[in-house]
């Protein structure tokens, strides 16, 4: 299959992206989170913070408080059992929960820190969520070797650490084969958006960067590329950084390959429990062509041209941001499925969901350019019912006027439930339900395939800005890939601009769900 048919699929006709005879095997399932054996390893303290209400005054953090700052990114934070029969012996489902979600709790992702702290050897770590604590990788500096994987584009000799996100491609391609891809990119930009917001909160200055030279980040962690990947790439700072979005001439250009020369290869050993990991070679071959050989290939993204319409305008009320909790927030985020139960929302709360989620979304990147005005790549649209003071019907949302556009007047939720390919959530009970919608050609004219795994995770950044908000607001989000995407398309009426929906979030109030819950922390 061609890369160019592969996207294609995965989002308008997903039944020929996997083979029908797929199986899962639930018996060898891989863990959620990667072991390594055999090398260093530093206990953090479980004695985390119970509130994060304000941002901190910037301060480099000490080992404990760089061990709070990664639970709350992506720790285990919960043990919970549930049941989801009315049988007199029924199976318990039990999982491990953390801040973010995850397609199906498989957690694709790893974080790996660079760190240059006081009360530890400087070095590259792997952050280690089953035992919440480091793995050493490799001990020394390298604020030169990456600052070159990074064009030179930032100063990280004042960064006291750098994140890299990498994708783990079996730990959920075991269950939803091909389609996992897409998945991969949307898990990826909602954990990339809850380190973000916590950054805020611990004062920390970060940027994303895109574009690196894969090999050669793959090489320093230590990575095969055949299984894992990085992503995305944070730098972390609280002093004064140059943030640059152009490759320095100075020392001019690096290829990966040279790079990669200068420092020794390691092939440390870990876990993954499956004894049978099946061949993937279409993620395989999607990775391997988004890779970047040079620093030549690193660009910018010109800013994009709002579509002029003559829908009519509403605007929505002046709303004060309102910094709430984010311990507070993340503790309380849910995903209801058959548990939304239909509660109007009034103006308010719809007003205060959609500016926060989307003021708070905005960050330092390397795509955009740093003399011009960034454009959100990603727009809300969304189906209302019921919301005071606002019609039934489809509208877009206009972040630079805090305003909404109506598109289709009436009730859609009938279209959206026949829309959707499984039954798991009710949308007759659910008065909010938004798409992310992003360009049809998923950035690849202008970034090549690299540009599709960072809409998705742009999208996922978007995703979880609006689950804590709602959370903040006590309702709940569920993400939705399970559905027809050009029955939203239809809805409103943005096939012609060539724009298409890139995953659906019902939105609403909940009621209780029968089930154990413990917290894992101090």
């Amino acid at each position: 299959m061609k890369l160019d048919e592969f996207l294609h699929n995965l989002h308008f006709d997903i039944d020929k992206v996997s083979p029908s005879d797929w199986k899962v095997d639930w018996e060898d399932a891989p863990l959620s989170y990667k072991l390594y054996q055999g090398l260093p390893v530093v206990p953090f303290s479980l004695d985390v913070p119970l509130t994060l209400k304000e941002s901190e005054v910037p301060i480099k953090p000490n080992l404990q408080r760089m061990g709070h700052f990664l639970w709350y990114i992506y720790g285990h934070t919960q043990f919970s059992q549930s049941v989801y029969t009315t049988d007199p012996a029924p199976d318990l489902m039990e999982s491990y929960r953390r801040f973010v979600p995850s397609g199906g709790a498989l957690y694709p992702n790893e974080l790996y820190v660079y760190l240059k702290l006081n009360d530890l050897p400087l070095g590259i770590y792997h952050y280690d969520v089953a035992h919440h604590r480091l793995v050493l990788l490799r001990e020394g500096n390298f604020d030169s070797y990456l600052s070159r994987a990074l064009g030179n584009r930032c100063d990280l000799s004042t960064c006291f650490g750098t994140v890299f996100v990498s994708t783990m491609f079996w730990k959920n391609y075991y269950k939803y084969n091909n389609f996992s891809y897409r998945l991969q990119g949307l898990d990826t930009g909602v954990l990339m958006g809850q380190l973000l917001e916590v950054a805020k909160r611990f004062g920390f200055e970060s940027g994303v960067y895109y574009q690196f030279l894969d090999q050669s980040i793959n090489h320093l962690l230590g990575l095969s590329e055949h299984e894992e990947s990085v992503y995305s790439i944070v730098p972390l700072s609280v002093e004064p950084t140059i943030w640059s979005t152009l490759c320095s001439d100075k020392e001019g250009t690096f290829s990966a390959n040279e790079l990669s020369q200068e420092i020794t290869a390691i092939h440390p050993n870990h876990y993954v429990r499956s004894r049978r990991v099946k061949p993937f070679p279409m993620l395989t071959k999607m990775n391997e062509s988004s890779m970047f050989e040079s620093t030549e290939s690193f660009r910018q993204i010109s800013p994009h041209k709002y579509f002029i319409d003559n829908y009519e305008i509403l605007p929505l009320p002046d709303i004060k941001r309102q910094l709430y909790d984010l311990a507070s927030a993340c503790r309380q985020r849910f995903s209801p499925d058959v548990d939304f139960t239909m509660r109007n929302v009034s103006l308010h709360q719809l007003a205060t969901l959609l500016k926060e989620a989307s003021e708070s979304f905005s960050y330092r990147n390397d795509l955009d350019s740093t003399f011009q005005k960034s454009v959100s790549r990603v727009s809300l649209y969304l189906c209302l019912y019921k919301v005071e003071g606002i019609p039934d019907g489809a509208y877009k949302y206009d972040s630079e006027a805090h305003a909404l556009s109506q598109i289709n007047p009436g009730d859609h939720r009938l279209k959206l439930q026949n829309s959707m390919t499984g039954s798991n959530v009710n949308l007759f009970q659910v008065p909010l339900c938004l798409d992310v919608v992003g360009e049809k050609d998923h950035l690849v004219r202008t970034m090549g395939y690299r540009g599709y795994r960072i809409q998705q995770m742009e999208a996922g950044m978007l995703v979880q800005r609006l689950l804590l908000t709602a959370s903040a607001l006590g309702m709940g989000g569920h993400p939705l890939l399970g559905f027809k995407t050009q029955s939203s398309d239809e809805i409103y009426n943005i096939h012609s601009q060539e724009k298409t929906s890139l995953i659906q979030l019902p939105i609403g109030h909940y009621r209780d769900r029968p089930w154990l819950r413990g917290n894992l922390h101090s």
